[in-house]
């Protein structure tokens, strides 16, 4: 695998800062906007510790990637891993399952922005102008993205920034209105409640593995990954506890959080508690923000999952065209695109983001379980270290484990059926 070179014709440009901004846009998307108060509903006044074990879980899982990324410099992320450490069939596999949670999340952050949307525009969910909205949300990042890697990654930093302006003036506005009213319980015994909820949140820390696909057109991707994906995580953290003590504070009656409003938009109707309905728009235009966002880091970094793919001929060559002009993967880019758009169309939010769920916990796992592999290798090869041996990358593969066993029936058919498809592809290439 020739993960540490510069790949043909692509250009270095993105920095230690928009990486990590890379890193931050892929984990805050919509998700952290709706789980306040399914996670309260479950945990009650502990949620905030339910926050921090994900947090520490999830952790785990970043610190092995951090550390398999600071040995390679070639675009692909987790694809480029396996390949390395495991060899044609696991880099096949986990490509098949990387490009489904790329644009399986793409489709549904797009259909959650037509979503929120319609709270300004009640006729955007109408068959025509859906399609339209979703046209132009992916044609123009699309555009932007082909004309350079460092524009793309501007507008994705542009977005970091103009997300996290409401949701700091949410807290900021929260932790003086209603900060007395909030109280944190210390949980008692674990129990299915505590897992489904712990569950929950570590899909909404998921994402991260996205800004890894890139890494070919980093200027000093060895060490600015693990600076990366570890900032990202500590600011991400305190985003999320923030936001579930502000609508703890906001949301004291439990009887409150069976209305329908507060199911739909928990975090919005806390802002309402406090700031009327300019807050609640607020928090509108934040979701809005913040999907859009995640598109857009979506489009820097799943397009070279696919140029690296078609780079090792385990996907057509054709998809590691580069522009003769401005240097990027334009037929990936177009590729990732109108996929995106066809599983948005085809797919309401929730199916895409089972999708999602469901694919991520092989990428996960197969990293962590590729640490030792490759420590074993090349010891000297790592630019940054797993503490603690080979405790960590155990301990986030028994993590992945635990996940996968909560599956339902359905999520387990998707990811049979996308290993198969993955195994004939794999059978067609070997050849």
């Amino acid at each position: 695998m020739r993960g540490n070179r510069t790949q043909a014709g692509l250009v270095r440009a993105i920095g230690r800062w928009s990486l990590t901004g890379l890193v931050i846009n892929g984990i805050i998307g919509s998700g952290i906007f709706g789980l306040p108060d399914d996670i309260t509903r479950r945990v009650g006044a502990a949620a905030p510790v339910a926050y921090a074990i994900a947090a520490v879980g999830i952790g785990v899982v970043m610190i092995c990637f951090a550390e398999v990324a600071s040995r390679f410099t070639g675009a692909g992320g987790p694809y480029l891993y396996a390949r390395s450490a495991f060899g044609r069939f696991a880099g096949v596999q986990m490509g098949w399952f990387a490009c489904l949670v790329r644009i399986a999340s793409a489709a549904a952050n797009a259909n959650l922005f037509v979503v929120y949307l319609g709270s300004f525009w009640p006729g955007a969910a109408e068959p025509l102008p859906r399609a339209m909205v979703l046209l132009a949300l992916f044609g123009f990042l699309a555009a932007i993205n082909i004309r350079g890697v460092k524009s793309g990654a501007r507008v994705s930093d542009v977005l970091v920034f103009a997300k996290l302006v409401p949701i700091a003036v949410f807290v900021g506005v929260g932790a003086w209105a209603v900060g007395p009213r909030i109280g944190i319980a210390w949980p008692g015994a674990p129990g299915g409640e505590w897992l489904q909820a712990v569950l929950a949140l570590v899909f909404a820390f998921g994402g991260f593995e996205a800004a890894l696909m890139p890494l070919g057109e980093a200027r000093d991707p060895r060490r600015d990954a693990p600076f990366a994906l570890l900032t990202g995580l500590a600011v991400v953290a305190i985003v999320y506890v923030s936001i579930q003590l502000v609508f703890m504070g906001a949301i004291t009656d439990p009887a409150a959080l069976g209305r329908p409003e507060v199911q739909e938009r928990p975090v919005a109707e806390a802002a309402r508690v406090f700031m009327g309905g300019f807050g609640a728009s607020l928090i509108a235009v934040g979701v809005l923000l913040s999907t859009y966002g995640c598109l857009a880091m979506q489009f820097v970094g799943a397009p070279r999952l696919l140029f690296a793919l078609g780079e090792e001929r385990d996907f057509p060559a054709v998809l590691a065209a580069v522009h003769p002009r401005w240097r990027t993967p334009h037929v990936a880019i177009l590729a990732h695109a109108g996929l995106s758009v066809a599983f948005a169309l085809s797919g309401s939010f929730i199916w895409n983001a089972i999708l999602a769920a469901v694919a991520r916990l092989g990428t996960y796992a197969l990293v962590c379980a590729a640490v030792p592999v490759l420590r074993r290798r090349d010891p000297d090869g790592a630019l940054f270290r797993v503490p603690g041996g080979w405790a960590l990358p155990a301990i986030g593969l028994i993590f992945c484990v635990v996940l996968a066993a909560q599956m339902e029936a359905a999520h387990a058919r998707i990811a049979a059926s996308v290993a198969l498809v993955a195994t004939t592809n794999w059978l067609l290439v070997r050849r």
